[in-house]
């Protein structure tokens, strides 16, 4: 065991040698009019090769149907999705040969840095139909949110300080609100309907005089539904209200034109859109102009907005997934569709007394949020260990209390503690809804049989019905 143990050691030092070697060829790459470095704005061929070979890794492979023996199937996209591998192929020579500080002015690093931080600013910008001069990089959706909201809302203060935003949005825009809150604004929660979506007229009726800032959510994280954003945008134009959508769960898979909506600023993910983790954008309109002012201080990068040194590797892979997803966002959509539609089907089919929560209508379907009534919501959890999938309760060790969005919809405590979100996307496969489907009806099934709830009404009785009391001890 001691010289296996020993064997495979060596093994691994030999290949993280050679892995080093690669890199450093990889880096060391010349050209015939430049001895001291190569511009990457397209990936140099001779680079490509050295990132592909065997002995560092090979990226040129197909995320769909990839699965490794003993992990669950991904079900998960709404939480996070695959690095697609195109991806990450441009974003590979960034990491290992076009390391320059895109803020370096003063030399050809820096520069080349600086042109493909553009580049995919432009990227971004193409995708929801803005200026590349409306779109500054960050480190996620959160920051995004946290920088307009309170940013807007503080630029505008001696003037107006009143925010509108719903009880569904995601918590950093809450917590965002309630930041504001804390410093002398009023802010109104509207609620929603039934079906997840605003109502229009209770939208219009909240506005204020001193409104600033109305923040709407695009697509939900949790039930999927998608909101009239242009009809919300118009109101607020009409109103001189700046309009904001966290659009984290859209981009890339619905169409969105920033103009044609009305939205004034907006947030961005990059791992929502198959693209890396620790990167976003935030849209800012610059015509009618929106201010606000920064939360973060320092180099004062980004137009001002946002100081802080670029991750231009990261910043090109968002530009790549926006781009990717520009082209093959009608495929994609497509093919979600028909995987949601298979996945509804399999398990109505063969499960009564399955709600879907949010609108059927108005919806992303690669999010569907199912509801399994008269199931104990933890042991379904862990029946469906072997695929990886959100709860729709917010369930934490010390808290056992249902989501606050589908408390807001209006979804019983009970069925929010069964609720399921599937999550389907670019490279979910027919055989992985196939197994989803199976697992469900087995444990839903079995489970349901151990339920005195499910014996009451195979016998016809409603137990919503039912006075429970309990037995007095003397």
């Amino acid at each position: 065991e001691i010289n296996m143990l020993s064997a495979l050691r060596s093994a691994g030092a030999a290949r993280r040698v050679r892995s080093v070697a690669t890199i450093h060829r990889a880096m060391s790459t010349k050209t015939s009019d430049d001895k001291r470095y190569r511009p990457v704005n397209e990936v140099p061929e001779s680079v490509l090769q050295n990132v592909h070979s065997d002995k560092v890794f090979s990226p040129g492979f197909s995320i769909k149907g990839q699965t490794t023996e003993g992990r669950a199937a991904y079900l998960d996209v709404q939480a996070t999705s695959p690095l697609d591998p195109r991806v990450l192929d441009k974003m590979m020579p960034h990491l290992t040969h076009s390391y320059g500080n895109p803020h370096s002015r003063t030399h050809s690093y820096g520069w080349d840095a600086d042109r493909a931080v553009e580049h995919a600013r432009g990227q971004v910008a193409a995708l929801i139909g803005a200026d590349a001069k409306e779109v500054m990089f960050t480190s996620g959706a959160t920051e995004s949110n946290n920088t307009i909201i309170k940013g807007i809302g503080r630029f505008y203060k001696s003037k107006k300080k009143h925010v509108i935003t719903t009880q569904i949005e995601h918590k950093c825009v809450l917590d965002s609100c309630r930041v504001l809150e804390a410093e002398g604004f009023d802010v109104t929660y509207l609620p929603v309907q039934t079906n997840g979506l605003v109502d229009i007229d209770v939208f219009k009726a909240a506005i204020r005089p001193d409104t600033v800032l109305a923040s709407v959510i695009a697509v939900n994280n949790e039930i999927g539904v998608l909101q009239p954003l242009a009809e919300l945008g118009r109101i607020c134009r009409e109103h001189k209200v700046f309009f904001h959508t966290d659009a984290a769960q859209m981009v890339g898979k619905l169409p969105i034109d920033v103009d044609a909506m009305n939205i004034d600023a907006m947030s961005i993910s990059g791992h929502k859109v198959y693209g890396p983790k620790g990167i976003g954008a935030m849209y800012i309109r610059r015509r009618p102009r929106v201010r606000l002012e920064p939360i973060l201080s320092g180099g004062g990068q980004e137009r001002g907005l946002r100081s802080g040194t670029l991750p231009h590797p990261l910043c090109v892979g968002l530009g790549e997934a926006c781009a990717v997803a520009q082209r093959e966002m009608e495929h994609d959509h497509k093919w979600v569709l028909h995987l949601a539609e298979k996945l509804q089907k399999g398990i109505h089919d063969a499960i009564p007394h399955v709600i879907l929560n949010g609108d059927k209508e108005h919806r992303y379907w690669g999010n569907v949020n199912l509801s399994f009534a008269y199931v104990e919501g933890e042991s379904l959890l862990m029946a469906l260990k072997d695929i990886a999938v959100s709860s729709g309760s917010a369930c934490t060790s010390a808290s056992l209390e249902p989501s606050y969005v589908l408390r807001a919809i209006g979804v019983g405590e009970d069925l929010a503690h069964t609720s399921i979100r599937f999550g389907l996307g670019r490279f979910t496969t027919e055989e992985e809804v196939d197994f989803a489907v199976a697992l469900c009806v087995k444990h839903v099934s079995r489970l349901r049989e151990m339920s005195p709830l499910w014996e009451m009404v195979q016998e016809g009785i409603d137990p919503s019905t039912i006075q429970w009391t309990q037995d007095a001890h003397h």
